[in-house]
């Protein structure tokens, strides 16, 4: 094993930045945070309309291609547009307004989205609120999405979901091009209960978020709030067989979703360019001496961000 801040030969470093450039195809960047104050580790507020534009360049510039975006994300969509620039080749991915706005305000803002993003053309758009879906008004919602795509304004339908929603039911249902749902190390429970496996036999684009809990894999197990307090021995836990196979936190829960051929797209959030280059970085770590299954957490309230 290679001692810590040793240096990388020449060869070696461009492989593992061929490595880095070649995975960041399947990286796709989240924007709550360019809109809103979002994320329980989050300490530094919404992002500055500058450092999106820096990040939006350093993201293209490493191979990232997906972004991920909502009309509820406050103004992120808004941001986004103003910081785009040509030649930033970005599949736009949003997500509808939920139900309870009506349907004609759900429409509305779905176009409206077009204009903020200046993307016409947008590569997706989302039903945000899965159990919209499965209430009365849910055929209606999903034909909608159906009207957009066919008009030429989305090129792909799909459904953001929990795991509570019953993913592999909704995609049984209505077909999506795609699903966003929350997967990461020490949430497996797509996986281990075999519907990651399932979503993809039916031909559905995978793409994960939650990777890094909104941070909680890299809090202190003993600072965790009130509400987590108690899942702190299984997080310490996952902390320590990581840090005993000799890789930092940030590369196992990269090298864990990147590992399932399932997964098409990890979406990841960052406050600034100075994350994102260690993200970018991790992804050329090889991580293998590790039990994957003995990092997850079972424990609902503690995989669930709504319930903290």
């Amino acid at each position: 094993m290679r001692a810590a801040g040793a240096a990388l030969p020449r060869s070696l470093m461009t492989a593992r930045n061929t490595i880095a450039n070649s995975l960041a195809s399947r990286i796709g960047l989240g924007t709550v945070q360019f809109g809103s104050d979002y994320g329980i580790s989050n300490t530094k507020g919404q992002v500055p309309a500058p450092e999106v534009a820096r990040i939006l360049h350093s993201a293209h510039a490493a191979g990232i291609r997906v972004l991920d975006t909502a009309a509820s994300y406050g103004s992120a969509e808004e941001v986004l547009g103003a910081a785009l620039v040509p030649g930033q080749d970005f599949a736009i991915v949003t997500k509808a307004l939920p139900l309870s706005h009506g349907l004609e305000q759900v429409e509305r803002r779905a176009r409206r989205s077009l204009d903020l993003l200046g993307r016409r053309p947008a590569d997706a758009i989302l039903v945000h609120a899965a159990g919209d879906l499965a209430g009365p008004d849910g055929s209606r919602l999903w034909a909608l999405l159906e009207r957009l795509r066919d008009e030429g304004l989305y090129r792909r339908i799909g459904i953001s979901a929990y795991f509570a929603d019953r993913p592999l039911e909704l995609a049984r249902r209505y077909r999506p091009d795609l699903m966003q749902l929350p997967f990461s190390l020490l949430d497996q429970r797509l996986q281990q209960s075999g519907q990651l496996a399932l979503l993809k036999e039916l031909d559905i684009e995978i793409q994960v978020r939650s990777v890094f809990l909104q941070g909680l894999l890299f809090m202190d197990p003993a600072q965790l709030p009130p509400r987590l307090a108690h899942a702190g021995p299984a997080l310490a836990n996952t902390q320590a067989r990581i840090r005993q196979a000799g890789v930092r936190l940030i590369e196992a829960a990269l090298g864990f979703v990147l590992a399932q051929d399932d997964v098409d797209v990890t979406v990841v959030g960052v406050t600034n360019t100075h994350e994102l280059a260690q993200i970018v970085a991790a992804l050329a770590t090889r991580v293998s001496d590790i039990d994957w299954r003995a990092c997850a957490i079972d424990d609902p309230v503690t995989l669930t961000p709504s319930l903290w």
